[in-house]
């Protein structure tokens, strides 16, 4: 199982994510702070990841800026449902439980990934893979799930804010 850490920490520097693996750091993650990219380091490759025309991509740093090896795009908002390119293996990301935060992907009705988090204050996610996915696809798939969790809070926190203001204008 792949578990993203908390910033800085297993070693790594300040407002860098390390992805792990039995505690040990197998991948790290720089992600932006305001816009939905990141550098990934897999081994000795780095990856740039974006949101690029409605799709979240993932190319190789090396690669000229339009080709794209990773790809994922959601098909249904109320759903929660993605469909993910991982270079030729088209998954599918569903929701198996709203509340604990868990969904799986699937293709041809075989499970090939399931996400879970860490719990507590600060959730992290977490990944459970078959054997056959490789790491960088694992990593693209750690990253979505960070993007669609900070999509999902600020539209709670829109939500709240609105429902203040509403609230408020008595």
């Amino acid at each position: 199982m792949l578990e993203v850490g908390k910033a800085g920490s297993a070693g790594v520097e300040k407002g860098v994510l390390p992805v792990l693996r039995g505690g040990a750091v197998v991948a790290t993650v720089r992600a932006s702070n305001w816009k939905e990219a990141a550098t990934a380091v897999v081994g000795d490759r780095e990856w740039l990841f974006a949101n690029r025309k409605r799709e979240l991509t993932a190319r190789w740093a090396v690669d000229p800026e339009e080709s794209v090896r990773l790809r994922a795009r959601q098909t249904s908002f109320w759903k929660g449902t993605w469909e993910v390119d991982l270079g030729g293996a088209p998954l599918r990301r569903e929701t198996v439980s709203f509340w604990k935060g868990t969904h799986r992907y699937s293709t041809e009705g075989r499970v090939v990934a399931e996400v879970g988090s860490t719990g507590g204050w600060s959730p992290r996610p977490t990944l459970s893979a078959e054997d056959s996915l490789p790491l960088e696809a694992r990593v693209f798939l750690l990253w979505l799930e960070v993007v669609i969790n900070r999509r999902n809070a600020a539209t709670i926190s829109a939500g709240a804010g609105a429902a203040v203001i509403v609230g408020g204008s008595s």
